[in-house]
């Protein structure tokens, strides 16, 4: 009984966890270092439209979580040296799914748009999709950089 409530409770740790890591590509999203920065503002003309999918984060947090219980899973099996041996695969095993887990739960679904510049040049940006905001080809947008970020707006 109690290693289940421990089984569950360090479950529950991992999903907080991960929760927090979760950061925002929007174009609407600003880090602390971007905020009260000049940035470089450019106009521009959408060409296309391609959705794509924006790979999950991948700290040391998900596989160290993972491992922590699947290292306490696994020394609930057998007794002895067999409770050893079961705790590091265990610990292995929820390491790796810890892992993919954060990289899962952390993956966004992003826009790739491509972007004929007022100077002619054409670019493509990434960033994350936004409810509340839609692009359409054609559409004039602001392309605003900062520190090597770029995010595109209406």
């Amino acid at each position: 009984m109690r290693k289940s409530v421990l089984l569950t409770a360090s479950f529950t740790a991992v999903a907080l966890a991960l929760g927090g890591c979760q950061s925002s590509l929007t174009g609407d999203s600003y880090s602390r270092d971007e905020a009260r920065t000049v940035q470089t503002v450019r106009m521009g003309t959408i060409e296309s439209l391609r959705p794509v999918k924006i790979e999950g984060s991948k700290t040391p947090i998900g596989a160290g979580a993972g491992a922590v219980v699947g290292g306490i899973g696994g020394s609930t099996i057998g007794h002895g040296r067999g409770s050893a041996v079961a705790a590091v695969i265990g610990a292995v095993a929820g390491g790796l799914l810890g892992a993919a887990t954060e990289e899962g739960f952390t993956r966004t679904q992003g826009v790739e748009i491509t972007v004929r510049e007022d100077d002619g040049t054409m670019r493509a940006y990434v960033q994350g999709v936004q409810e509340n905001e839609v692009f359409r080809v054609g559409d004039r947008v602001r392309i605003m950089s900062v520190n090597g970020t770029s995010r595109v707006a209406h």
